[in-house]
This record gives C-alpha cells, structure tokens and sequence, in this order.
C-alpha cells in the first residue's frame, strides 16, 4: 500500500465528560500525535498524516471545542488542552510521542512538553511559539468570526471566502452541510475564550522547561516576527528554524509537500 492509499479510523478518547475525537492513521512506529489550530479540526492533516503514518503511529486529534469533538466543553483553558492531550496519548497507547501543531495547536503542544517532559519524544511548532501578551487577541479573532458569512450558501463559496486554494480547501473540510447549508463545527464564545491566558501574558517561562528536540517551521510572511524565533533558538540550542517560502501561516495547508519532507526528516533525526 502507498502512502496515498492509507486511511485512517475514527478513536475516541473521553476525559472528565470531554469527548475528543481522533483519527488514527495506524503505523506501528514511533508516535506522533497532530494538533490542529484554533477553529481548525484533525482535517488539516490528511495531506501530511499517510506519508507519516508509514513509519510511524499518526493519531490527529479534533481538540476540544473543534471537528468531532466535545463543541460545548467546560473549560477552554491552556491547561485543559495540555490534559487532552496527555489522556490521548494514555488512552491510546501513545508511548512518548512526537508533539506536532500549527499555531494554537503548537502552542498546545509546546506548553505539552513543559509541563510532562518525560512524555514528549520532541516537539515540532509549525508557526507557534511562545508569544507575548495581546490584549486585543480575543476581540481580534471574534471580529474575524463574525465575519463570516455563515451559515455559507454552498462548499465552494466557503472555500472562496476562506481562502480559495488548498487552504479554503484545508479550511471548508472541516464544515458540516445541514439543510443544504455549511456550519462551522465550533463555537465562536468557546474559540475565544480558548485565547484568554494568551491575551494576559507570554509563555517564555515554559518554552525554558523545553527539553527535547524540537523544529520550528515558520511562514515566509507568517506571523511569528523573527525577533521572536531567535529568541527561541537562543533560549532552546535543541531548536531547529526553517522558514518556508511562499508561505503564510497556514503552511500545513499551503505547502503540504515541503513540510511532508522537513517532517520526515526530522523525525528520522529524532528516531536515530
């Protein structure tokens, strides 16, 4: 079976009344767990999730709030996304696995490795690091949800808005149809009370109780500012940058095929 020809299976993990959803592409060697952004869902990673999946256990997780997953959790805290996380890999089997998110999902990830060191194999941000406080964060991505039109007449005019391409692509799969109309799978009020700590403070405290190896892929015109990136690199030397051109911060979405190859690459490093 080639990579393309893979597909995955649908596993659920429950934690203190929180259903999460995860696709489990199967793979019998060292696991990877793949963590969505906000207002994402485990979606995004069926353009990377089969390559990977033949060389390793690739789990992709509707993180609470999102997808498949518990819509109306009652917490949206950093610390309840950390926990999930910690319960799929338990549940699941998932010894020291590879910690892999884009944006809030590497955020997830990288708060992940802090707090439980000896779970985490290593860690791999795709546009995700530890910020500084933004007052604004919240208003700006409820304003951003509010815009949307939804729900949207049709799947092509949800692409079109999103994005068009393979991120309105990556962005419209994680829609649901009702009535001959597309939704969202999420709540706006849960997706920016998931932002509440990110708006009071940084988290450069746990990005230094980072031990293991880790990669760190940056947009070309993303959002993480290079002031910010070399500070990681000088407070974690285990840290390697690439920054991949013609990208945004969706670089999951818009270049699947370079981040498939930066990926294994990485991994193998890691395996060996």
């Amino acid at each position: 079976m080639t990579w393309s020809e893979r597909t995955w299976s649908e596993r659920t993990v429950e934690r203190e009344g929180v259903r999460l959803s995860c696709r489990d592409w199967g793979g019998s060697g060292p696991p990877v767990v793949l963590l969505h952004g906000l207002a994402g869902h485990a979606g995004e990673w069926d353009a990377l999730a089969p390559a990977l999946s033949l060389r390793h256990r690739v789990v992709a997780v509707d993180q609470r709030g999102h997808g498949a997953s518990e819509r109306f959790p009652h917490e949206a805290s950093r610390a309840a996304y950390v926990a999930d996380v910690v319960a799929v890999s338990e549940q699941l089997d998932l010894d020291r696995p590879v910690l892999m998110g884009q944006s809030l999902g590497g955020h997830t990830a990288m708060l992940t490795a802090a707090a439980h060191p000896h779970l985490v194999r290593a860690l791999v941000l795709i546009e995700a690091g530890p910020g500084g406080p933004n007052p604004n964060v919240q208003a700006e991505i409820g304003g951003w949800l509010d815009a949307w039109p939804t729900p949207f007449p049709s799947r092509e005019a949800a692409v079109a808005f999103l994005g068009g391409g393979t991120v309105g692509e990556g962005w419209a799969a994680g829609l649901e149809e009702r009535g001959g109309r597309w939704w969202p799978r999420f709540d706006r009020d849960v997706m920016v009370a998931s932002l509440a700590e990110n708006a009071r403070r940084s988290f450069w405290d746990e990005w230094a109780k980072v031990t293991c190896p880790a990669l760190a892929v940056l947009g070309q015109s993303g959002v993480i500012p290079p002031r910010e990136s070399g500070a990681m690199l000088r407070r974690h030397p285990g840290t390697t940058a690439v920054s991949v051109p013609g990208t945004g911060h969706d670089v999951h979405l818009e270049r699947p095929d370079v981040l498939r190859h930066l990926l294994l690459r990485f991994l193998d490093e890691v395996a060996a």
